[in-house]
């Protein structure tokens, strides 16, 4: 139940006052974009991926800040927004249960991986956008279960796998079915996990031994930023925004731009951790035990479905 919780996070992002981007409809996708803050010929691609029961526009002061170092950026709806327009409802369940990894597999929210070639696809058939996107750069970020989504089409399912892929940015991701198969060894493009010191649902499942950041294949990084909650990376999470922008920019400059970023290796204030295995060196962070689940009761639960 608390992992579940925590997982919805639509009920903190459409609390909040979203600057809106373009809207578009592509191929039956309600999709955003954000175009590079200056547009001069053709430019690398980002496609975020949103949190279970979140939407596309539940990050948009990341979404700005990566638009505004010259990428664009889009970002559709899947079945499961609850925001911005989305069908789903806070009631609805997920269609495989978050606190049984191991019956995951490649077929669990496939459709996640249809909605973003579909984008593909028509985007590089859109005449506003096919002769200014370049597809040789193609980065792919997502938070939650949009980190699980871009993790399998970076070739953690391998069924899934989509070509071309040069950075996967993973925020609080749900990366558990990876760990437990594991599959996580077929990632084939550089890969920055993201988490936060009060995110017990998912940042252990990162950071601990035989986790997803060990697991993973070099290139590949890990920042920790402090106090942040599961909630970090949405429009509501306004503690370690500005630390969030500063790797995540970093991260797709260097992978997408082929530009030195030092800000890769530097731990900045507010990063309880750091750790980093690439061609810029190897940094091994301090493996935090395991924080022990808690499991609320009744009025716990009660409390926190209100609240949701």
């Amino acid at each position: 139940m608390r992992l579940r919780l925590m997982l919805l996070t639509a009920a903190f992002l459409c609390l909040s006052v979203q600057a809106r981007a373009e809207s578009l409809l592509l191929d039956g996708l309600k999709a955003e974009v954000w175009p590079p803050a200056a547009i001069n010929g053709r430019q690398p691609v980002i496609l975020f991926s949103h949190g279970f029961h979140g939407c596309a526009t539940q990050s948009t002061f990341l979404m700005k800040a990566l638009a505004a170092h010259g990428y664009w950026v889009f970002a559709a709806n899947h079945h499961d927004a609850v925001c911005n327009g989305g069908e789903s409802r806070m009631r609805d369940r997920p269609d495989s249960p978050f606190r049984k990894p191991e019956t995951w597999d490649d077929a669990s929210y496939r459709d996640r991986a249809d909605d973003i070639r579909r984008l593909i696809a028509a985007l590089k058939q859109d005449t506003r956008y096919r002769d200014r996107l370049d597809w040789t750069r193609l980065g792919l970020a997502g938070h939650s279960l949009g980190g699980y989504t871009v993790l399998a089409l970076s070739g953690a399912w391998p069924s899934w796998k989509l070509e071309g892929v040069k950075a996967v940015l993973a925020l609080s991701p749900y990366a558990q079915p990876f760990i437990v198969k594991p599959s996580l060894a077929g990632l084939t493009a550089p890969v920055m996990y993201q988490g936060g010191s009060r995110d017990p649902g998912v940042t252990p499942s990162i950071r601990k031994n035989s986790g997803a950041y060990e697991l993973s294949p070099a290139p590949k990084y890990y920042v920790e930023f402090e106090g942040a909650s599961h909630f970090a990376w949405s429009d509501r999470g306004e503690l370690a925004q500005p630390q969030i922008v500063d790797y995540s920019v970093a991260f797709f400059d260097h992978y997408l731009k082929g530009l030195q970023t030092p800000a890769l290796t530097v731990r900045e204030d507010g990063v309880s951790d750091l750790r980093y295995n690439s061609e810029l060196g190897k940094q091994e962070g301090s493996v935090k035990p395991e924080e022990p689940e808690h499991r609320p009761g009744l009025l716990g639960r009660l409390r926190a479905r209100l609240q949701h």
